[in-house]
């Protein structure tokens, strides 16, 4: 029996590739004709009446990441302690949070009237001293970090009494996505009232890209929220939930089917339902209509969908389904 010897078998080099150094297949020379494209349709005027979209030009816009970071610092200030590499103790904690809250002030301040500037000068708004009104609205938000620490606290626990797999706080503070939702939303909510364009729903949408759960900042929630595993929870803009009100995984607070131009027209139409105080909403339920209201203390079993207003002290259920089983049955029968 013949050996193969190293030559039979050798894997075949990059000599024996095909490639030709000197070849042309290098398509560089394509790209230009593509940028020309591109530019061309944000300086053409169709362009600039919104059929592509562009920001180009000396307008200033508030920073994604700033904002973010804005996030994370305000959440120091909500949670001391949690989440800083500082040892906070009672002799350094006034100077700490007095540290902290001017430099979210300044921060703020500088994405607040950059966003106030972008809407007057590409709207064509008249000047309305962006700048004072940054320092203002941002100090306005600074003073409401006091309420909403008191409201997270009823969150923390509503979470504690709702929830039987955890009994420490700081278990929820470090590790609930409902919690952080929770926490984000309430921030941009007050932003929201304020008048702030463009930064809460920043917020909202950073906090639903991490958990999946996507609130509205204009959504009106009281306090008491615990939102139970939480993912595909929708809360939309003209929703009003009461106190202590539990929503779980799914749940969606939607609008009834809209028009194409809904856009403009319904902006100031209530287009989503009410939630009264001590509700329970189970899995996957579907509750759509401003004028739709669940009465409080009502339990909304899973899989649900209402566009209709329930009355206080209900349960709504589906009625059990009927299960079928197929398959090979066993021979239990002997020859």
């Amino acid at each position: 029996m013949s050996i193969p010897n190293d030559k039979q078998t050798a894997t075949p080099t990059c000599d024996s590739c095909g490639h030709n150094p000197g070849s042309n297949i290098c398509q560089h020379d394509q790209i230009p004709a593509v940028v020309k494209q591109l530019v061309a349709l944000w300086q053409t005027k169709s362009g600039q009446s919104g059929n592509c979209f562009d920001h180009i030009g000396p307008v200033p816009i508030p920073s994604h990441q700033a904002i973010i970071d804005i996030i994370y610092q305000a959440r120091q200030l909500l949670f001391p302690g949690y989440f800083t590499q500082t040892k906070l103790h009672a002799s350094n904690l006034e100077y700490y949070i007095g540290q902290e809250a001017t430099e979210l002030y300044e921060r703020l301040t500088e994405q607040i009237t950059m966003a106030i500037r972008h809407d007057c000068r590409r709207t064509n708004l008249p000047c309305t001293n962006c700048e004072g009104r940054g320092h203002l609205l941002a100090l306005a938000f600074i003073k409401t970090l006091p309420q909403i620490t008191e409201t997270l606290a009823a969150d923390i626990r509503a979470t504690l009494t709702g929830d039987p797999a955890t009994n420490s706080a700081d278990e929820v503070i470090f590790s609930y996505p409902g919690l952080l939702a929770t926490s984000i939303y309430r921030m941009a909510h007050e932003l929201f009232l304020l008048g702030v364009p463009t930064i809460p729903r920043i917020m909202t949408e950073h906090a639903h890209s991490l958990t999946g759960i996507d609130i509205h900042p204009g959504a009106t929630i009281g306090p008491g929220l615990f939102i139970d595993h939480g993912t595909g929870v929708v809360i939309g803009e003209t929703s009003i939930i009461g106190v202590n009100v539990r929503l779980y995984q799914g749940v969606t607070l939607g609008a009834l089917s809209l028009p194409r131009d809904a856009g403009a027209k319904l902006q100031q139409v209530k287009r989503h339902p009410t939630i009264e105080d001590e509700v329970i909403i189970y899995a996957n339920a579907i509750i759509l209509g401003g004028e739709t209201v669940i009465g409080r203390r009502s339990i909304i079993g899973g899989n649900i969908w209402l566009t209709e207003s329930v009355p206080p002290d209900t349960r709504v259920m589906l009625k059990r389904p009927e299960l079928i089983f197929s398959g090979k049955k066993e021979k239990t029968g002997r020859k």
